[in-house]
């Protein structure tokens, strides 16, 4: 428990404190709620996002012999730039996919062979959806963060804060009524007396 002055301004001050911290709450744990809601959608988009790829990979299974081929197709295309915005959810800011940008070099197509068009499409998919699972991934792990956070500020407000500020109040108010008590008794021990000594004074006069 903290050292607390045994005061009217420190009675105040933790009255003010705890108004404060139970207008706050709700907040926090408004936050808390919209960030598990989020997680859950993002944790549904990743899973989506993997059976789309999988599906993906299997449609271009039968491609993958003639990938074998001598054209080194990972030089006639790669990733420039992947494009992303920003988003905000319950306060912060988390990233948002928007597309890949290819760069693509020049080929002969006359001595290319036929698929390697589609090959490329194939890649510029793949690394699409590749780019975007990885931005979720970017998304999952900043919103645990912020969530693990907030989940601490809501323990401390409801665990610690808030039962501290009403236990400091309790023991102020305690002290202060004592202390009125006592200040009340020590006037009537002292009115008693001084009208003890008035008495004796009357009575000799």
């Amino acid at each position: 428990m903290e050292r607390i002055k045994h005061t009217k301004n420190e009675l105040k001050r933790q009255k003010d404190d705890l108004i404060r911290f139970i207008r706050y709450l709700p907040t926090l744990i408004l936050k808390k709620q919209q960030l598990q809601i989020e997680i859950i959608r993002i944790l549904r988009a990743t899973d989506e996002l993997e059976r789309k790829i999988e599906i993906f990979k299997n449609s271009v299974y039968e491609w993958v012999a003639v990938f074998a081929e001598e054209v080194h197709i990972e030089k006639l295309i790669g990733i420039k730039k992947v494009r992303v915005s920003m988003g905000n959810i319950a306060g912060i800011d988390i990233p948002i996919f928007e597309k890949v940008d290819f760069k693509e070099n020049n080929y002969n197509i006359i001595k290319t062979p036929l698929w390697v068009d589609y090959g490329i499409e194939a890649v510029k998919e793949l690394a699409g959806l590749k780019a975007e699972y990885r931005i979720l991934e970017e998304q999952l792990s900043i919103v645990r963060q912020e969530l693990r956070v907030t989940t601490q500020r809501v323990n401390l407000f409801e665990k610690i804060k808030i039962p501290q500020a009403r236990e400091n109040m309790r023991r102020i108010s305690i002290f202060l009524g004592d202390l009125e008590t006592a200040s009340v008794v020590t006037g009537k021990i002292s009115k008693n007396k001084i009208e003890k000594k008035m008495g004796v004074l009357t009575g000799l006069c």
